[in-house]
């Protein structure tokens, strides 16, 4: 197995309030089932003196930005310094974390954003991971399903099967997509990579690669 895949491998989970979510998982597509659960159960132990609780399943901190036009449904939970701007649409199950922005006309459905994450424009996530100051392009798009409806099998050497219908990308650490990219059922992105504008990308990068397209994904020579 290609250990690049593993969570360990992929995040530093000292950026997320959920990094108990990952703990005896070995693969991040593992906790997509289990970040409902995991809301209900964190939110009740959330400090009230640091976070409203507008509804019954939803959890903001006081010091978060939202947008009275966004369309917030639970179960949700925004940390604190996050920004959830005009018109975007959190369909539930979601977890926007610590200064993260989540911008106009935005999509999530159970996903985890670790801290610093942006979102900022005409993005959809859903059942993903995005690790610590991963960005999305304008109009960049997570795609969770295949056209033939079939489990999802994440595409390193010989394949793994997940078992699942539902995966979209698990992006790495600092990781960078260009605006109107593509990113199939079952993508992994390795920390510190970067994918040209417009990619329609499938597989697995290897860490601090630049996709440019499937036949031209070189080495970074430098790190940020």
């Amino acid at each position: 197995m290609d250990t690049r895949l593993e969570i360990k491998d992929l995040f530093d989970l000292e950026h997320t309030r959920a990094a108990s979510l990952f703990e005896g998982a070995r693969y991040p597509w593992e906790v997509l089932g289990k970040i409902k659960g995991y809301i209900l159960q964190l939110g009740a132990t959330l400090s009230p003196e640091e976070f409203d609780h507008p509804a019954e399943d939803i959890w903001i901190a006081k010091d978060a930005k939202v947008a009275p036009t966004a369309c917030l449904n639970g179960p949700l939970i925004v940390d604190s310094g996050a920004e959830i701007r005009h018109c975007a649409f959190v369909r539930g199950s979601a977890i926007v974390g610590k200064g993260a922005v989540v911008g106009n006309s935005v999509e999530l459905k159970n996903c985890v954003l670790f801290d610093g994450v942006q979102v900022p424009h005409f993005n959809y996530v859903g059942d993903s991971v995005l690790g610590w100051k991963a960005h999305m392009g304008a109009g960049s798009v997570t795609s969770n399903v295949k056209s033939d409806k079939r489990n999802i099998v994440i595409h390193a050497g010989e394949g793994i099967e997940t078992g699942l219908r539902k995966i979209g990308a698990m992006l790495g650490d600092r990781v960078e997509v260009g605006c109107n990219s593509v990113l199939n059922p079952g993508t992994v992105i390795g920390r510190d990579c970067i994918v040209y504008p417009t990619s329609c990308v499938r597989g697995v990068i290897p860490e601090a690669h630049i996709y440019k397209d499937a036949g031209n994904i070189v080495p970074r020579k430098e790190r940020n």
